[in-house]
């Protein structure tokens, strides 16, 4: 939500005046000085929407603040130009409404279109949420990176590397959701306070690596637009793309990375297939070439890859993960019941690379069980299994 900046406001007022921490009206406004707020300018409050009230007949002022239970400076500050002692039935005046639900709650057929309308909701009422784009898919769609946090902990978390396995996308999403509702309202989640995990670390996630993949599992062959014989050739020409794993070009985007993939390109598909063609050589994919560049430009102190389903959580690669894997692979499987796993014969893959390469945790979580594509009836149950797996990487 807008204000419009009067004499003497600060954002220590606004804070103050909407109950807001002053920290996220500061990220909310990155460009703008604190001490040097000017006349005129427009400042976003985080948590908040305005709804327009028609005035009805014997209205006042006090009366609508006592009615919307809003401060009456709420309702100058949204309406500079109103006149208290002239209110006017059948006019409209702007009322602040404190968000305190959440914004979105359909997970299903979760397309990369219904993740941009929620992205689109979600950075509108908390924008001190930060949206960076770190790539395309092959058919142009952007590849988004979401920030929370401004902490010295530098913490990743992706969703959808595989096509079929897109349930991970909107659990990733329903997080952020919860995560930024509890910080405008100075709620807990799991009896855990959200504003000091928001000044420790800073949360990036990349809620669907593979966009083409996810609408071609979901909306069929038409969504691969002028590959879509490509696709139907790829796939023995089957109208059913529910058991496609891989990027619109057949490609295997978890089998991508060079952390021994000539081991795993010797057993593996030697041309494109709906899952485990890990390519002609590492990194040949735009979206596997992005998260490689992202990992590489933000140096993640530690990462999650979500992945369905088994319930395990894999977390080594040939000896080179740090010893504090075990230790933050142990508390995951204290909040979420799954099983930790160190080993698995299965390279190449995102885990693998990011623990070669930076000799940092990483962990590869497996959700829900059953076969993929997951039923969207197990989401309530695997968001609240990995919810403590989110909230773990936080405050660990």
């Amino acid at each position: 939500m807008e204000v419009t900046v009067r004499q003497g406001d600060s954002l220590w007022y606004y804070s103050q005046l909407f109950g807001i921490p002053l920290i996220l009206i500061e990220q909310s406004n990155p460009q703008d000085s604190p001490e040097q707020l000017s006349i005129g300018q427009v400042i976003q409050i985080p948590g908040y929407v305005s709804e327009t009230y028609t005035i009805q007949e014997n209205d006042t002022l006090y009366s609508i603040s006592i009615r919307n239970n809003v401060p009456l400076d709420m309702l100058f500050l949204l309406n500079a130009s109103l006149n208290p002692n002239n209110l006017q039935q059948g006019q409209t005046i702007e009322i602040p409404q404190k968000v305190n639900a959440l914004l979105f709650t359909d997970p299903d057929n979760y397309t990369y279109d219904k993740m941009l309308d929620d992205l689109e909701a979600i950075q509108e009422v908390y924008p001190f949420i930060r949206q960076n784009i770190i790539g395309n898919s092959v058919m142009g769609k952007e590849l988004i990176e979401l920030q929370i946090g401004n902490g010295s902990k530098q913490v990743h978390l992706n969703g959808s590397f595989h096509a079929n396995e897109w349930i991970t996308t909107p659990v990733i999403m329903r997080f952020l959701n919860e995560y930024a509702l509890a910080l405008t309202n100075h709620l807990p989640i799991r009896g855990v306070f959200a504003l000091p995990l928001l000044t420790d670390t800073t949360l990036s996630v990349v809620p669907m690596v593979n966009p083409d993949g996810v609408n071609l599992v979901l909306n069929g062959a038409s969504a691969a637009g002028d590959r879509e014989q490509e696709v139907l050739t790829i796939n023995n020409q089957q109208e059913d793309f529910s058991n496609w794993k891989a990027n619109i070009r057949g490609v295997d985007l978890n089998n991508q990375y060079p952390a021994l993939w000539d081991v795993e390109a010797a057993r593996k598909p030697t041309s494109p297939e709906p899952r485990d063609f890990p390519g002609y050589s590492p990194l040949t994919e735009p979206e596997a070439i992005a998260m490689a560049d992202l990992a590489r430009q933000r140096t993640f102190d530690r990462m999650n890859a979500f992945h369905t389903q088994g319930e395990e959580i894999y977390w080594g690669f040939e000896g080179d993960e740090p010893p504090e894997s075990e230790d933050i692979v142990m508390e995951y499987a204290r909040v979420s019941g799954y099983e930790p796993v160190q080993y698995i014969d299965s390279y190449a893959g995102y885990k693998d690379w990011f623990i070669q390469e930076f000799q940092q945790p990483g962990f590869t979580v497996e959700l829900g069980s059953g076969v993929n594509p997951l039923p969207i009836e197990q989401f309530e149950e695997i968001y609240q299994e990995t919810l403590g797996i989110m909230l773990a990487n936080l405050y660990l």
